[in-house]
């Protein structure tokens, strides 16, 4: 089989369209194309210079893509167009190339006669786990729309909280990259520059001049192994949190942090809440939704605790107080589940809850910046004060000992 590259007009919405096809030769592939519906203007066999690249980094399936899809699909449906050319309308508007071809994948199984949540399951990257099992629940039950609807609000609250979050890290790590700059800056440039003067006077340094010249002395002459002890730290960590104590040890680390274990906390509730609540509505076992939400808990401790609750759900045990018996999550969370297993409103109560922590994320993500913004300000004003100090505490004995000539 080769690759060819082709440029078409699609038949059914006039649109010029590109992309790339297998086929056995260039008369097969203009067949192929035909026979989709799309007209070939140019086709040529690939190479290094005109293949349609896809970078998984460039082109990633983000939540908002797939909350997109979602609601068009649903829109889609609503119209009466059948399954097949819904996917073909949204795979040539699609403008991710990776989605777009995951829809054609998609529409190539369902025309062979597979089920869509079956056809999802072959393309993992694209397709979650909670998205596949939402779509073969409505499937089962007739309410497909129904589905995708809870499916993008799902998606929109998981890109909201994820903007949030990254809300909170950004600017820290800005400022703290620029303050690493001006230290580097301070101590490989400026310091250097005052140290053949402090020879020449030839007399004895203040402790802080020595300290900073021998800083600035280590930096100048072994950065190499400042370099190599930052990535054997970082591939250490990352080699630690592979293994399960690790994660669990670096998980248990993120709870205690100071401003950001709270939100890391509230976060994971919400993603908790959100999920379950998603899953059960669409009429997914109890024990079945726990295993889904299981993989998708960003903090380890709070993995190894849904887990735990699924086991003892399976054991009989009710399902707030396999909550509660794992010490993980905070007692709001078993004291809303509780109320939802007596009313016979779980799903509810645990949407209601969910609501409840996206509140408390933004709020929190509020005072984290609000703390960190001073905190770090005055860290770096530390720094630069003790560089100052030590560069005029010698000019300052040195204009003493020349007043008393």
């Amino acid at each position: 089989m080769t690759t060819y590259s082709y440029v078409a007009f699609d038949n059914k919405t006039g649109r010029e369209i590109k992309g790339n096809i297998d086929a056995e030769n260039e008369v097969t592939a203009r067949n192929s194309l035909k026979a989709e519906g799309k007209l070939p203007i140019e086709i040529s066999q690939t190479n290094m210079l005109n293949k349609d690249l896809n970078i998984s980094f460039l082109s990633g399936v983000k939540p908002k893509d797939l909350s997109t899809f979602c609601r068009q699909f649903v829109s889609i449906l609503k119209s009466g167009i059948n399954l097949t050319e819904a996917l073909r309308m949204l795979e040539d508007q699609t403008e991710k190339k990776a989605l777009a071809k995951a829809l054609g994948d998609l529409r190539v199984e369902i025309e062979k006669g597979e089920t869509l949540s079956n056809a999802m399951k072959l393309n993992p990257s694209i397709f979650p786990m909670i998205m596949v099992n939402m779509v073969a629940a409505g499937e089962a039950s007739g309410s497909l729309e129904v589905s995708f609807k809870r499916l993008a609000i799902q998606f929109e609250k998981e890109q909201h909280l994820k903007g949030i979050m990254k809300k909170a890290m950004i600017y820290p790590i800005i400022v703290t990259i620029v303050a690493i700059g001006v230290m580097v800056v301070l101590l490989t440039f400026v310091i250097p520059r005052f140290v053949g003067i402090f020879d020449q006077v030839g007399q004895e340094l203040p402790t802080i001049t020595k300290v900073v010249i021998a800083m600035s002395n280590f930096l100048t002459g072994y950065w190499y192994i400042l370099l190599i002890l930052i990535v054997g730290i970082v591939v250490g960590i990352k080699a630690i949190k592979n293994t399960e104590e690790g994660a669990l040890f670096f998980g248990r680390m993120a709870m205690k942090m100071p401003l950001f274990g709270k939100l890391v906390i509230k976060n994971d509730c919400s993603r908790f809440a959100r999920t379950m609540s998603t899953l059960l509505i669409a009429g997914m076992p109890l024990v079945d939704s726990l295993e889904i939400t299981k993989k998708l808990m960003a903090n380890a401790v709070f993995k190894k605790a849904v887990g735990e609750i699924a086991d003892d759900v399976m054991k009989g045990i009710d399902f707030s107080e396999a909550i509660d018996a794992t010490r993980a999550f905070p007692s709001l969370v078993v004291h809303m589940v509780r109320v939802g297993s007596e009313t016979g409103d779980v799903e509810g109560m645990l949407d209601q809850l969910a609501d409840y922590y996206d509140t408390e994320v933004e709020m929190t993500v509020s005072t984290v910046m609000a703390a960190l913004e001073p905190l770090i300000i005055i860290v770096l004003a530390m720094f630069v004060v003790l560089i100052v100090a030590s560069i005029m505490a010698p000019l300052l004995q040195m204009y003493d000992a020349m007043s008393q000539l």
